[in-house]
């Protein structure tokens, strides 16, 4: 018998074959990838029984880490390792399943998925499932993957067979209705924040209802169609939900700082946003305007000196008269409760708080004035008016606020 004393001679007799021959048939080499791919499905399978071996002699404890963090150490990616420790935890309580990896006919992908599917299973059912049940779970499974399942598919498959357990079971709980499994998780990636959600239908529901209300196409300002994708328009709309939530009941008072900016004092334009990290001067303008956003300016010892202040905010009485004027975002027509107040004369160029050097615009319009070349000015009539960029109408012919577009140009006043 083999032990694990002749891996190393294992190992370099993989590392003298030869897989590149000139005089392989289209057939040999169909045969020789399928015995590949037992090899590394045996590998895989003795690898998580490695990995409890490894648990049940404390190797990594012994260190001051867990085993997972072991097998990073030793090379193993993080996803990896998630999986042999999953599947390690299933050796004796899925025997049908381990026999089968066992004879290197499935993947440790499809292990893991028919693991992770019988763990889902016994969490749809109030009292223990039982090993007949459980056999008989796996057994299914494993014909979805005989039949040429994927591991999402199974995935899929056991999450039927949970909610059908559940169903059929007094206090069986589907998993769509199980808070105790909602998760969401993010991370940052080149200034690019990643989000994955996993909700009930309750929170599902609530989240996409949300996204379509606020998300809604809405015209461009020559009355064309809504240019924004779905997808981005959902992001959109989750950035309106964030601000409403930081303005609390009242949509006319000063929103509650979330957001907190760190200005160099000698090098303003590398400042750095709390967890995102660093932005440029254009978005810092942008989020003077009217964000919910706490700017500290500091020294080149780290060393605060002074705090953003208040007045630069669109307060309660400010944003009421912005209400009144604009009545919406003046450039898509967004409601004025989802919209920010935009200093005309930006903020961090000296621009002033007053009705004058405001108006209303919704996020995704707001990051057009910035970022896109379209200008706000007011006209003569006291009203904002908008430019279009030169790629827009080479003219930039000023365009009026949404709400006065029911009306004629001839009877408003020109713009200046």
């Amino acid at each position: 018998m083999t032990t694990v004393s002749d891996l190393p001679t294992l190992t370099d007799t993989l590392r003298d074959l030869n897989v590149d021959d000139d005089d392989l048939s289209g057939r040999d080499a169909f045969n020789a990838m399928r015995t590949i791919l037992t090899l590394r499905n045996l590998i895989d399978h003795h690898a998580a029984h490695l990995v409890a071996t490894l648990d049940r002699l404390g190797v990594a404890t012994t260190h001051g880490r867990t085993t997972r963090e072991l097998l990073i150490v030793m090379g193993y990616a993080p996803a990896v390792a998630a999986r042999l420790i999953r599947i390690a935890g299933s050796t004796t309580t899925l025997p049908t399943l381990h026999a089968h990896a066992a004879d290197g006919a499935i993947p440790a992908e499809h292990i893991d998925a028919i693991t992770t599917g019988i763990t889902h299973i016994a969490q749809r059912s109030p009292q223990p499932v039982d090993s007949e049940a459980r056999y008989t779970q796996v057994s299914d499974l494993l014909g979805h993957y005989f039949s040429g399942a994927t591991p999402a598919q199974i995935a899929h498959r056991a999450k039927q067979l949970g909610n059908d357990l559940a169903a059929t079971t007094a206090g069986g709980l589907p998993a769509g209705e199980d808070r105790t499994l909602n998760t969401l998780t993010h991370h940052e990636d080149h200034g690019r924040l990643h989000i994955r959600a996993d909700l009930d239908t309750e929170v599902g529901e609530k989240l996409q209802a949300a996204l379509e209300h606020f998300g809604a196409p809405r015209p461009e300002p020559d009355g064309s169609p809504d240019a924004r994708s779905t997808a981005r328009r959902h992001a959109d709309a989750l950035e309106t939900v964030l601000d409403l939530a930081a303005r609390g009941d009242t949509t006319t008072s000063t929103p509650r700082p979330q957001v907190l900016i760190t200005v160099p004092a000698e090098r303003p334009t590398t400042a750095t946003l709390q967890f995102m990290g660093s932005l440029t001067e254009t978005t810092l303008q942008q989020l003077s305007c009217d964000a919910t956003v706490t700017t500290v300016i500091i020294d080149d010892q780290q060393v605060p000196l002074q705090l953003s202040k208040n007045d630069r905010f669109f307060t309660g009485h400010l944003r009421t008269a912005l209400y009144i004027r604009d009545q919406c975002c003046i450039k898509c027509g967004a409601p004025a409760a989802r919209s920010h107040g935009h200093h005309i004369q930006h903020w961090a160029h000296n621009g002033t708080t007053v009705l004058d050097n405001g108006c209303l615009l919704c996020p995704s319009c707001h990051a057009d004035i910035h970022h896109n070349g379209w200008d706000v000015i007011i006209g003569t009539d006291n009203h904002p008016w908008l430019i279009p960029p030169a790629t827009v109408d080479p003219q930039r012919t000023p365009l009026p606020a949404y709400n006065r577009r029911t009306l004629t140009l001839d009877n408003l006043p020109t713009a200046a």
